[in-house]
């Protein structure tokens, strides 16, 4: 492992490798929740962290990097204690993370308002996207809109003329059951929003028998970690396989699929769902991302893990183009926004609100050549596609 590091401290929630001497590194603090089922994807995440890492040898430029990583347990309260600690303890450079929108809503004022940089590595809720958009803030995912548009718009696509919703009653969930319904041009026969938080409702009979019963042509989901799993179960257990169509946003994924193949669910083989990134971009940043993730842990990277390593990367790029002097702020925030870096969903730019304009692909549950079950794309349905909360934010 060619990564310098000094030492790692395990200390309670909190992951921390040191370089050298603090002063000569950058700081980076990571939010993401490594506890409770949905540990899962910070685990994804971090893993992806620790690649990127790797694969930069721990310097930006001549910079050592120091990474504190903190869990926040799935709570807005717990998140936004731990992104204060990060930036009135450990007065790190950059925080980054964040898979829940609702916990980067409560904890995105204590970044911005100390005048540090926050990169979100996966939520991405209209208000930030809109009124509440700031300079310092960046997003290496995606709009929460934007995916299920995409998804909205291949249905219209293949028309399809009537659909069923089901997604978590959160910040994310409504904005996954928005994007789909401010696209989709057939009729919506019925939408549930169920519980969500650390206590999540993960029994979905009643609402499964609610969309059998609605004659709808199709079924769009969004249920991320844990929950997703449960649902695609209890889909196939109610052999709604072939009669129901099952289309997914953030659902079925990485580390979703080889739980679901052991499981032998094969109903989400062939279901489909949209995504600016997938394992098979043809790029050799991705390549190199995907082949080496797969040697060390086994099984492929999830598009969290995606997000996560394009943060670290887009931080270096901007540390990099200044010199490493962080404390020219206005010099870092054009280099973050000037995105150049090698991602590994290929080359894009940032709109207004600093959310990325980008591709959205329709991808495919697929078995690969070595028998385990992943995505490929399928098709581009946008090109270069910026969200539709742009316009409300004033900077």
């Amino acid at each position: 492992m060619l990564i310098r590091f000094i030492r790692t401290v395990l200390i309670a929630s909190a992951i921390t490798v040191t370089g050298v001497a603090q002063a000569d590194s950058v700081k980076i603090g990571f939010v993401t929740t490594l506890t409770t089922p949905a540990g899962v994807i910070g685990e994804d995440m971090k893993n992806s962290v620790m690649l990127a890492l790797e694969h930069i040898d721990n310097k930006m430029g001549n910079l050592d990097v120091e990474l504190i990583m903190e869990d926040d347990g799935f709570k807005p309260d717990i998140g936004k204690q731990k992104t204060d600690k990060l930036v009135k303890q450990d007065d790190v450079d950059f925080v980054a993370g964040y898979i829940w929108s609702h916990v980067l809503l409560a904890s995105m004022n204590s970044v911005t308002g100390a005048d540090k940089f926050l990169i979100s590595a996966n939520a991405g809720p209209s208000q930030i996207a809109g009124k509440r958009c700031h300079p310092n803030f960046f997003s290496t995912s995606w709009q929460n809109d934007q995916t299920p548009m995409a998804l909205g718009e291949y249905l219209n696509q293949e028309g399809v003329k009537s659909i069923y919703i089901m997604a978590p009653n959160y910040a994310a969930g409504k904005d996954m059951a928005a994007g789909v319904e401010s696209v989709f041009k057939g009729e919506i026969k019925g939408k549930d929003l169920t519980k969500w938080g650390a206590d999540a409702q993960l029994d979905f009979s009643a609402e499964l028998a609610k969309a059998r019963a609605s004659g709808a042509e199709a079924l769009y989901v969004f249920y991320p970690g844990k929950a997703g799993g449960a649902f695609i179960k209890q889909y196939q257990q109610a052999g709604l396989q072939g009669k129901l169509p099952l289309y997914t946003a953030f659902t079925v994924d990485s580390i979703a699929l080889p739980k679901l193949q052991a499981g032998k669910l094969e109903g989400v083989l062939g279901s489909k769902m949209a995504q600016q990134w997938s394992p098979d971009m043809d790029n050799a940043a991705n390549q190199r991302f995907v082949s080496d993730y797969l040697k060390q842990h086994g099984k492929y990277p999830s598009f969290y893990g995606a997000q996560s390593y394009d943060a670290i990367m887009l931080i270096k790029s901007a540390v990099e183009a200044t010199g490493g002097n962080l404390k020219d702020k206005d010099a870092l925030r054009k280099a973050l926004m000037a995105a150049d870096y090698d991602s590994v969903r290929g080359r894009y730019t940032y709109g207004n609100n600093h959310m990325p304009i980008q591709n959205f692909y329709l991808r495919e549950v697929v078995e690969d050549s070595e028998g385990r079950w992943t995505t490929k794309i399928v098709k581009t349905v946008y090109e270069n596609h910026q969200d539709l909360h742009a316009s409300k934010c004033k900077m």
